[in-house]
């Protein structure tokens, strides 16, 4: 017997929940000055039930070549990655539309 998801109702390997999930968030990219005016990135709007924010850091850490972390719903990059945000974020699955640089 298959395994049935709960939400959609679709076997589980046919389930679209995380597809629909990721294509309804808002997300906000933004600039922020910290300390001795260094330049940090924010991507704001991920929701921490839904996706692993961890993860996600991690790999848009490695695609930018910089440091930063995930913490409270929020992850920080170090360094103006604003430009690139769009497509790494359509990289993880996030539509383009939905991503607000500002």
């Amino acid at each position: 017997m298959r395994l049935v998801c709960s939400v959609c109702g679709l076997p589980k390997d046919l389930c679209v929940c995380g597809t629909i999930s990721s294509e309804q968030v808002a997300l906000k990219v933004r600039l922020e000055m910290r300390r001795w005016s260094k330049p940090t990135t924010l991507v704001e709007g991920i929701d921490s039930k839904d996706h692993d924010l961890r993860a996600m850091a991690k790999k848009l850490k490695r695609w930018c070549a910089c440091g930063g972390s995930a913490k409270d719903g929020v992850i920080v990059l170090q360094g103006d990655h604003r430009e690139r945000m769009p497509d790494l974020l359509e990289r993880l699955g996030f539509l383009r539309d939905n991503v607000e640089v500002l």
